[in-house]
Formats: C-alpha cells, structure tokens, sequence
C-alpha cells in the first residue's frame, strides 16, 4: 500500500518546464539533485567541511549549466513554488518580491512555461497563463528571455535576475496588476479626426500608453477592468512612464484624445524607421510647435521622445549661436580649423585629422569641424552653454508639457575637457530626436515654441517658454551656417532638391564600446523641421539624414 501511494504522488507531481524540447533533470546517487539544481545552497551545510568544498568554479558557462539552470527556475516557477525559483536566480528577494506579486496581484494562474534553444547563455521562453479577476477570465501569452550567469560567491550556474525575465515590460520597481484600471481609456485621433492605434502606426504604443495616463480622467470615458503594468514613481525632475494594459478583462468606455499627428507624415515615418535599425525620428511645425510625427524602429521604448544621447555635432547649431553672440565667430571670417587641439588635457581630432587651411568658420561649421570649436573653450565659462542651451532653445530644465512623458535635453556645467567635449555634443551633453527637432525649429522660427502633441487648450496646461531670442544679426549667421550645410556641407547629398528654404547640421556621436558611432540630422525646410537618430549607424548624413529628408520634403508636398 505504501509503494503504491508513493508511485500515485509521484504521478501527480506536474512536469518539470520543457527547454527547447527537452525535459532536464540532474541524477546524483539515483535521486534528483535538487541542490545543484537550485543554487547549491544547501551543500554547505551538508557536512561539506572548508577543507572539502571544491574552488569556486569560473570560465565560461557549459550548454548543459545554461540547461540545468534555466530549466531549474522554469519548473519551479511553473509549480508555483516561488522559494525555489527564486533560489535559482542570483537575486532571490527581489526575484520573490515579482514572482510573488505576479501571482497575487497580477491574478495570473495555471502557468505553462516552454523554453526555447538557448544561444549562448541566453534562453528565450514563451509563457501561457490565465488571468481571472472577480470571475471575468482571459488568456495571457507572451515571450520572454532569461540569461544564465556564473555565481560570485561560488561559481553556480544560476538565472541572472531581472524584472523582465517574468515579463519584458518590466523594469526594477515595476509591478503586474489587475483590477479596475483606474485610468479610464482613450481614442487618440489624428490632427484630421482619424482613430490613431498601434496597430496601424506601431511606434504610437507608449505614445498612447502616454496620452491615456495625462488625458483619461478628463476626457469622458469610463474604467475597464486590466492586467497591467503599473510603473514605479518617477525619481525628483522626471516625468513618470506611462503604465501599460496588458490584458482587459473588461472593456471601459473611452473617451476622445485629439492630437496633432499627420496620418500620412506618421506612415511615412514609420515606414522610413522600419528600414534601417534602432532609427528615431521627430517632424514638428516650427511656427507653433505641433509635432506631426514620431516613429521608432524600436516599439517597446520612445527613443524619439524619452531618449537620452550624447547628439555629437549637431550641438554645434547651439554652440555657434554661442560664438555668434559673443563675437567669438562669423560665418564669412576666419576661423581655424586645425588637425587637433589640446585642451583641458585631451587632445580632440577631427574626422580622420582633417584641416582646413585659411578657411572660414562657415566652411568649418559645413564640414563639421571639431577644432573650430575646441580652440574657442579658453575664451569661455564653464556655464556658457548650459544657459544658452537654456534661455534661447528651452533646454535641459525638465518642464516641457507636450502632452505625453519626455525628456526634455540635458547640458551640464562641465570644467576643463568636459567642457570642451559639450561644445561638440559629447561630454555629459544628452538629447532625443524631439530635443533636436525643437533647436532646428527654434533657427526656423526665430523663436523657441515647445514642442506638443496635444494643445494646451484641451487642458490649460502650461506649456515651457525661453527666456530670451537671439539678436536678429545672430539669428541671421546661424541660418546662413545650416543653410550653407544644407547646400554644400555634409548634409548637401541628403538635401538635395529641397533648398533654397532650408537649414541642416549633421552629427556623429562616439559612444564607449560601440564600433560604430550614432549618426544624427537636424533639419528645417519651409515651416516644417525635424530630427533623427540611427543608433550605431555611422555618419549621420548618410544615416538619419534621408529619413529627416524624406519627410520634409512628403511635409512640403515635393
């Protein structure tokens, strides 16, 4: 009887998680090593003595580590038990603390967890589970991907904890759940009154995540029930990320959004970003500040709002606006343009040591010298560009109300070769395709309007000023530097056929451990600028440069 009801619990075990169609299972002695499967904590404390216990074990990760522990943590995590999935990882209380929340707050049950081939120490799996709240049920499936590590402390093969591994949108301090949502949901619309959705304009998904968080309550409509991603707060001086529904269980009633989107500039951005990788774009109308577009190569993050990179040269339209006002440079005068300059105790090189004999600071700021700048930081303060970058374009001060989260630039007072490096957009320099969409819009102009994607009249809201303009002398040298760029410097070739009524800078952006440098384009034509990123991608005149182009000139009707 004994046997028998032995054999009858161990078929009512559930099965361990499947891992690209293969069940994993250690046999130590004839029993299953749970130990080794699960951290090897108990080891030591199982008459393993100092002078007994093996080296911690290092080198690379064998194939049959990255199975063992992946699918340790899998079946565990599948059978519900939380304590051993979590032993698995290398952070095992905050792996409990969003396993557990999974369960209890998100309402998600009856998990199926299948493992893919792993590549290297990464292991892709999908997840198939219930989610049932006050007897409303849905279905939930999506992929994830967990990656193996080496231990520390000892050598152990175990899941390197992130809060995506149980769901890829989750990031630390995020939480799954589901409940009344809250936040009632939105119809977004375009400029045109046109339903605005994800599926037709797929970069627009945490846009609308966006304009559902600021706009839900006031527009009319009324809560549905959701599984969702509620986001962590967000720190001092930032804007929080939207939360994201998941699942709805219960449809609400939406209310009306309209925004100033163009339905064809949007699907022509989209398609533009879809060609190339990692591709961020932004096209505005200078006049007013309406954003009429913006698309990402990359759905799950808005590079092109919420992004935060160093710009390289297109910085250099805010600089030498600097250098106008200060008498330091003029478009017609010259200007050098050396192979290097040393300052702060960096040595700063042009693109493949070029120089420019005899030449003029226009011919400079056409071909994207970096020295013409350099050789000028000794005649400088170290918050000269900060407060340019703040009085005139509205920069780096963290109070832009477009209507959906942003990150609104960044120019730090830097001392010494730091200071040198901002002057060409390196440095602690940060900005987004919106960021410098905003700047060619603000030369266009001749104003700095913030940039919005839902008036300021649906909600009153205050909407960021400058606190000066440039001088119309000043204003005059800058255009005619990004116009000259435009015609004959390094962004002729994508601007070609747009001109006379143009502008543009191009920029390359040198990021540590990147083969390829990020490649930036800023530019107006007519009443319409816009601004784009192709992260690694080179040079950002062949880069960025056709995608800002081509939209100018579908904007302008050409």
């Amino acid at each position: 009887m004994g046997k028998r009801r032995r054999v009858a619990e161990r078929r009512k075990t559930k099965r361990p998680a499947v891992l690209g169609g293969v069940i994993a299972v250690a046999v130590v002695g004839g029993a299953l090593g749970a130990y080794s499967l699960f951290g090897g904590e108990a080891a030591a404390g199982a008459g393993i003595t100092a002078s007994t216990r093996k080296a911690v074990k290092t080198g690379p990760l064998s194939a049959s580590e990255v199975t063992m522990a992946s699918t340790a943590f899998l079946t565990a995590w599948e059978n519900g038990d939380v304590a051993r999935a979590a032993a698995a990882t290398d952070d095992s209380a905050a792996a409990t603390t969003v396993l557990t929340g999974f369960a209890k707050d998100g309402h998600i049950s009856a998990v199926t967890l299948t493992g893919g081939k792993h590549t290297g120490a990464e292991v892709p799996f999908t997840v198939k589970a219930t989610v049932t709240y006050k007897g409303l049920t849905k279905p939930l499936s999506y992929t994830s991907k967990l990656t193996v590590v080496r231990r520390t402390a000892d050598g152990a093969a175990t899941v390197g904890w992130k809060p995506s591994v149980v769901h890829p949108d989750l990031q630390d301090g995020d939480r799954l759940v589901t409940g009344d949502a809250g936040t009632p949901p939105i119809t977004a619309l375009d400029r045109h009154g046109g339903e605005l959705t994800a599926a037709k304009y797929p970069s627009l998904g945490t846009v609308l995540d966006g304009l559902r968080e600021k706009f839900g309550k006031t527009a009319g409509g009324k809560a549905g029930i959701e599984l969702r991603v509620v986001r962590k707060a967000a720190a001092k001086g930032t804007q929080k990320t939207p939360d994201k529904t998941l699942v709805t269980l219960s449809a609400g009633t939406p209310g009306k959004v309209q925004t100033t989107l163009s339905p064809t500039l949007q699907a022509q951005a989209e398609r533009l970003v879809a060609a190339k990788p990692k591709a961020s774009v932004v096209l505005m109308r200078p006049s007013t500040g309406e954003i009429l577009a913006v698309a990402n190569t990359d759905h799950g993050f808005n590079t092109a709002f919420q992004g935060s990179l160093a710009p390289g040269s297109t910085m250099k339209v805010i600089t030498a606006s600097m250098l106008f006002e200060k008498g330091l440079a003029s478009p017609d005068k010259p200007h050098p343009c050396p192979k290097t300059a040393t300052y702060g105790g960096w040595k700063f090189h042009n693109d493949d040591d070029f120089e420019i004999k005899n030449g003029t600071f226009k011919a400079s700021f056409a071909r994207s010298c970096n020295t013409a700048f350099i050789t000028q930081a000794k005649k400088l303060k170290d918050d000269d560009l900060t407060k340019q970058a703040q009085q005139v374009f509205g920069l780096g001060m963290n109070n832009w109300a477009i209507g959906v989260p942003t990150v609104d630039g960044s120019v730090p007072v830097q001392t010494a070769a730091q200071m040198a490096a901002s002057l060409m957009g390196q440095g602690g320099v940060r900005m987004n395709p919106l960021n410098m969409a905003s700047v060619a819009s603000t030369v266009q102009s001749g104003t700095f309007h913030q940039p919005y994607l839902v008036s300021p009249s649906v909600d009153h809201r205050t909407i960021a000023t400058a606190s000066r303009t440039l001088s119309a002398t000043t204003l005059a040298q800058l255009r005619e530097v990004m116009q000259y760029t435009a015609a004959a410097g390094t962004a002729a070739e994508a601007m070609a056929g747009l001109g006379p009524d143009f502008g543009a800078k191009t920029g390359s952006a040198e990021v540590d451990n990147q083969k390829q440098p990020n490649g930036w384009f800023t530019a107006w034509k007519g009443d319409l600028a816009g601004a784009g990123v192709v992260q690694q991608g080179g040079h950002g005149g062949s880069t960025a440069g056709p995608i800002v182009a081509a939209l100018l000139k579908a904007g302008s009707g050409g």
